[in-house]
């Protein structure tokens, strides 16, 4: 049986330590017997391709492939792209029936659906169940999202990675120079996001997505504010009064206590400005934070605030996006490339993440560690803000086949309101013009 790392202090402190040690150069911290397992060298000599998703996540993976390929004798050959042309390369690929990888990194809350419908990955579940490959108890140690965001059915396709909840980082120092506090509802943010905004000092109250496609999850985080969601029952209530509300309130935060330009902004760019110490809140996923504490990379380190969401008319609810590690249907080198997949959602892998601030895995094993706990490197709020969304996650997105095509209408609304269209007015219309997509899609 392959044996699994344990995310042990030391094994964490050695696995910063240069590869060496050993015989096979195996990092130092390795337990021996798994370093001599016979099923981790079984594919000693091959190359197998990967594809991972530009962010916090992927680059860990990225960082520690030397450790995988001594572990196992596996060449990685890693490619690594932004998610959005990485979403479009994959699509491409796979519907070419040849893709030029082995194990492709996804996003659930988008591709999800669209992965399953082209039955593009390999059902994972066979090597699952394989105790030669699979050390007990692996899958049961996933919560269960995890678990529901990677089976189609009786299958198993991409295996749980790590999960993202949205919250909102806020610059302390700027909130201090006005005496203001952390809001607790949507009203008290907008407020509190105006009340910071301050142009002569090239200061942003606000930033979020505002970029077409991208700037969709920040809609939808806030319609679980009215208790509301794009799709129920499989009918949509994207135009609803709810929905309506949350446009509105993204129209005021984005145009009324945001950079200009906003529109143009995704993940990065947001993080980007946040990091000059220029806004005083930004909206998006938990595990971009490590930045922010870099004194290389940040202008803001001991001065950033993690707060769970505020709470909206209806309730708190705090966003939930996560993302899977999967073998490609297409693949000759399954088996090769589960290996890849198993370590990469190891409990020391998950330890990486979780005590980095680059994510957090849907290992319960790993959030339960009092070692691991120890080897956190982001401050006590971080891990407060992870703990306290857990209670209140709700999925971000609906998970539909057409969720590209969901995201570049409802985008386009959403950029039209920040140039200062009416919501109620460009929600009808994507609404109207989502409709016979989604049915279609629903039909096939």
């Amino acid at each position: 049986m392959v044996q699994e790392w344990a995310p042990t202090r030391r094994r964490l402190l050695g696995s910063a330590v240069a590869l060496g040690g050993s015989a096979l150069g195996l990092p130092l911290g390795l337990p021996a017997a798994q370093a001599q397992g016979s099923n981790w060298r079984k594919y000693a000599g091959t190359t197998i391709e990967v594809n991972l998703i530009k962010s916090p996540r992927g680059e860990t993976l990225q960082r520690h492939h030397r450790e995988f390929e001594a572990l196992t004798g596996i060449k990685v050959n890693a490619e690594m792209t932004p998610e959005q042309q990485q979403r479009q390369k994959t699509t491409i690929e796979l519907a070419s029936g040849s893709p030029s990888f082995d194990v492709v990194h996804i996003s659930y809350h988008v591709q999800k659906r669209q992965f399953e419908k082209g039955r593009w990955l390999a059902d994972l579940s066979g090597f699952i169940a394989d105790p030669s490959l699979t050390p007990a108890g692996f899958w049961d140690d996933f919560a269960e999202a995890g678990r529901t965001f990677a089976r189609d059915g009786q299958a198993v396709g991409a295996l749980p990675l790590s999960v993202d909840y949205w919250i909102v980082y806020y610059n302390k120092e700027l909130f201090a120079r006005k005496n203001l506090a952390f809001p607790k509802t949507f009203e008290e943010m907008a407020e509190t996001a105006e009340a910071l905004n301050d142009p002569r000092a090239q200061v942003s109250g606000f930033v979020a997505r505002g970029l077409k496609n991208a700037n969709t999850p920040v809609w939808t985080s806030l319609m679980l504010g009215w208790d509301s969601t794009p799709i129920q029952d499989g009918a949509l209530q994207t135009d609803t009064a709810g929905a309506i509300e949350a446009a509105r309130l993204y129209q005021r935060l984005l145009t009324k206590a945001a950079p200009r330009g906003v529109s143009g902004f995704n993940w990065a760019e947001c993080q980007s400005a946040f990091l000059q110490g220029r806004i005083g809140m930004w909206f998006d996923g938990v595990g971009f934070a490590p930045p922010l504490e870099d004194p290389e990379k940040s202008r803001v380190v001991g001065k950033v605030g993690y707060g769970v969401m505020p709470a909206g008319p209806k309730g708190r609810a705090a966003a939930t996006t996560g993302d899977g590690i999967g073998v490609t249907a297409a693949s000759a080198k399954k088996e090769a490339a589960y290996l890849y997949c198993l370590w990469a959602t190891s409990k020391e892998m998950g330890a990486r993440l979780f005590a980095s601030g680059s994510g957090v895995p849907f290992r319960n094993s790993v959030l339960a560690d009092a070692e691991v706990r120890k080897q956190i490197t982001m401050p006590a709020a971080w891990v407060d803000a992870v703990a306290q969304s857990a209670p209140v996650s709700r999925l971000a997105l609906p998970v539909v086949i057409p969720v590209t095509e969901f995201r570049d209408i409802y985008g386009i609304a959403l950029t039209n309101m920040i140039g200062g269209a009416d919501p109620a007015a460009e929600l009808r219309r994507a609404t109207a013009e989502f409709r016979p997509v989604l049915e279609r899609s629903e039909k096939a």
